[in-house]
Parts: structure tokens; sequence; C-alpha cells
């Protein structure tokens, strides 16, 4: 399936299948409890991502290799059901897929997330990425900062851009994010709105993915504007269970974001 027009985000990584059980708690080891609810979902951090670009109305390409079983085909079938481009998904009977993100809109800008991260991440994806998003967990493996504050987080950015990155930005969950470029060398919180959240799984991934729509189809906002958006939007998947299932389509978002 190819998307009509040119593609305004293309979308390298993973493409998972969960399999959610819900419970009270969680169980101890070798202990057996019963749950309340399960569902199979889509997710993997690379087709969040894409999944979310795509709700909101960017033309969306996936590069990815899943199984060649059920779930892989599933798979696909949910990439055509979102509009997205199947033109690059493979399929393998070696293997089932793993996890990775990288974000490349129709600018060749690169946007990357590093997850899972590593502390011996490679320098070059520091110095070859445009915009350089981690959360607080990935910032500390990273960095060896533990970051409980944007204070914190902004602390993480200058370390960062030490390491040849030219815009970094820290999400921190419901206190939203801190972002901090050579440009503007100075960090700045950007907060976000309070809400109820139900499930916080693939917030993340919201955000990145929301940060990609806005990079490829507002180019001439600020990038504070474009991750007030992106913040805005994750806290409304937050709202609702599931990863992908929770994600907002755009005619059901506030106009004004557009």
């Amino acid at each position: 399936m190819a998307a009509a027009g040119p593609t305004e985000v293309v979308v390298v990584g993973s493409c998972m299948t969960d399999l959610v059980s819900l419970t009270t708690r969680l169980p101890k080891a070798g202990e057996t409890i019963h749950g309340h609810k399960f569902f199979v979902g889509f997710g993997g951090k690379g087709a969040n991502q894409c999944i979310q670009a795509a709700r909101l109305g960017a033309k969306t390409l996936m590069i990815c290799k899943v199984g060649k079983d059920s779930f892989g085909n599933d798979y696909i079938e949910n990439f055509k059901r979102n509009g997205i481009s199947t033109e690059f998904v493979g399929q393998t009977e070696d293997a089932a897929t793993g996890t990775a993100s990288i974000i490349v809109n129709s600018e060749v800008k690169t946007l990357f997330n590093p997850a899972p991260a590593h502390a011996e991440l490679d320098p070059q994806f520091y110095t070859h990425a445009d915009i350089f998003c981690c959360n607080e967990s990935e910032a500390e493996i990273l960095t060896g900062i533990p970051v409980g504050s944007p204070e914190d987080a902004g602390n993480v950015g200058l370390v960062l851009l030490e390491r040849g990155c030219k815009l970094v930005i820290v999400t921190l969950g419901a206190e939203g994010c801190v972002m901090i470029s050579v440009d503007e060398p100075i960090p700045k919180h950007v907060p976000a709105g309070k809400v109820r959240a139900v499930d916080t799984t693939g917030a993340g991934d919201s955000f990145v993915g929301a940060l990609a729509f806005f990079m490829a189809c507002y180019p001439n906002l600020s990038m504070e504007e474009v991750i007030r958006r992106s913040n805005f939007i994750a806290s409304v998947s937050v709202q609702a269970s599931g990863t992908q299932s929770s994600y907002p389509y755009r005619k059901g978002l506030p106009q004004d974001l557009f």
C-alpha cells in the first residue's frame, strides 16, 4: 500500500504485539494471580510513533520487518487501516519483531529516541540527530545524572549538547519536558497540563509521534510550540487504557492545535 502524495514522516523501528493483562497488583515471584481483563494490542516504539503521526494527519511510511506469522500479518493490516504505507514492511520466518525507533521527516531532519538506552551509546548518535529526545530514565543511563526535576533535566541537556547534540528534549511525564539547544543554551521548561492519568503506557511514543507530525506538517512553528502541542496530545493518550488504542485522532482533538 503506497501513501497518496509525498511521504512526510518516515519511521524506522519496531512493531510488537502487546499481550496485556490487567490485574489489581503485580504477582510476586512464582505466584499466580487472577486478572480482570486481557486484550491484545499493537505496540513497539517505532510503530507507536508512526501510528500517532498518521492519526494526526501526516502521510507516513513504516520501515520494519515483522514475523511471517499471524501477528505479523495482523500488524501489516493495522498499518493499512491507519493509512500507513507498508511498501517497506518486510516479513521473515527467522525472527520476530524487536525494539528501536528513528523518525525522519520530509526535510531529512532526524528525531532520535534512544530507547532502550545504553550507557555506551555510539557517539555518532549524538552528532547526527537533529533532535535528541529521551525520558528521565534514559537520560540517567546516558549521562549518569539522576533526573527528578526540570533543573536536573537541564543539566542532562547541557551534557548532551557537549556530546554534539543540536537540540535536546528531556521528557518528564506529568511535568512536561525540558528543551535546550545550541542556539538557546539556557534550559527551558515546557510544562504539561494536569490530567487524571488512567494508563501512561506508550505516552512517550505518543509525544514523539506528535513531535514528528508537527515538525513535518507545521515547519514554521517554534520548537517550544511544537513541544507544547505534543505535550497536550500525550496527555490525552494517558486518559485511556492501552497503547495505540489510547492515541487520539485529529478529529477528536481541539482544532486550534492544527
